[in-house]
């Protein structure tokens, strides 16, 4: 099948270059050149502009974005510009599925078609194959799934959900269980976040500790004097353990090449997904305990709690002349 691509970053270089292992025939753009030109070198055909990539497609055309969320509207309507009847447009990106929903309706009149593909399998992707989640009309679904199931991690399975795809349902749908994905990663991540930190403590009973009124003594030193192997033990529960994920395995990872972690300052941004997830709890009615505590920390590790802690130091030291102590 041929396909247009606009947006060559890690995960659009690699989509591309999946889809020519498997006989796709690709044109691409990307504002980077370089970008362009290195994928022509493997043999895609590069575009130096919209117009041109739109001009060397056959229709009916499928052109799939795969750039950052806050450009895709304004590159929507600039790709949609240049289309005809017919044509369809994949939004491959992390778009809220709200602007899915709207963005289909705006380019109805038009008869140029959308399908929104959560995509999910990151860096690892081009071996591995992608986890696609896709939104959109049937008919536009069976165009487009040659190149869904080349993307995918295929197998043996018998349905395409088993083999690494599936049309979840009519535009935003993709996006919308791509979004609940990404809101079950930060929680995950959170627990093995802090689970790992509660072993990096485990020594907390060796070291000399503050004896006030301000401190919480430990109830017996003796029961936490365990200095363990942080990233031995995120190997060992790789294997066999029923804890064992992909998150998991880049944990290790990271842990054997960096074991006190000391390039990373804990800063932990979050793009947007984590927020939508709880949107759409709050709109519907559902509870998220697990997700809300996961996003709030990642607030925290930017200190957007700062101010809030200095308050509670303020009201302590008011009621009960509470002084703050060393800062560790």
């Amino acid at each position: 099948m041929q396909l247009g691509m606009v947006g060559l970053g890690r995960m659009g270089g690699n989509i591309v270059r999946r889809l020519m292992r498997d006989g796709h025939e690709c044109v691409v753009y990307d504002v980077s050149a370089d970008a362009v030109t290195g994928l022509v070198t493997e043999g895609a055909a590069g575009a130096g502009s919209l117009a041109e990539l739109v001009s060397q497609l056959a229709a009916p055309r499928a052109i799939w974005l795969m750039i950052p969320a806050g450009l895709t509207g304004k590159v929507v309507d600039e790709v949609a510009a240049l289309l005809e009847p017919g044509d369809i447009i994949i939004d491959g990106g992390n778009s809220n599925y709200r602007d899915d929903v709207r963005r289909a309706a705006a380019l109805k009149d038009s008869g140029i078609h959308y399908v929104d593909v959560g995509t999910s399998g990151g860096v690892f992707g081009l071996e591995r194959g992608y986890c696609l989640m896709v939104g959109g009309e049937s008919a536009d679904f069976a165009r487009v799934e040659p190149v869904f199931a080349t993307l995918a991690p295929g197998g043996e399975g018998t349905s395409p959900a088993a083999r690494g795809y599936l049309h979840c349902g009519n535009h935003g749908a993709g996006h919308f269980v791509k979004m609940v994905h990404n809101g079950i990663e930060y929680g995950l991540m959170a627990a093995y976040a802090e689970g790992f930190n509660i072993l990096r403590h485990a020594d907390a009973g060796l070291g000399a500790r503050s004896a006030d009124a301000e401190t919480a003594p430990l109830s017996n030193p003796d029961h936490f004097k365990y200095q363990l192997d942080i990233g031995a033990i995120a190997e060992l529960w790789r294997h066999g353990s029923i804890i064992g994920s992909s998150l998991l395995d880049l944990t290790a990872m990271a842990l054997a090449k960096d074991p006190t972690l000391q390039n990373f300052a804990g800063h932990v941004a979050d793009s947007g997904e984590g927020r939508w997830t709880l949107q759409a709890a709050i709109e519907e009615g559902v509870p998220a305990y697990v997700l809300s505590a996961a996003l709030y920390s990642r607030f925290v590790s930017r200190d957007r709690a700062e101010y809030a802690d200095k308050l509670l130091s303020a009201m302590r030291l008011g009621f009960g002349g509470h002084t703050e102590g060393p800062h560790k």
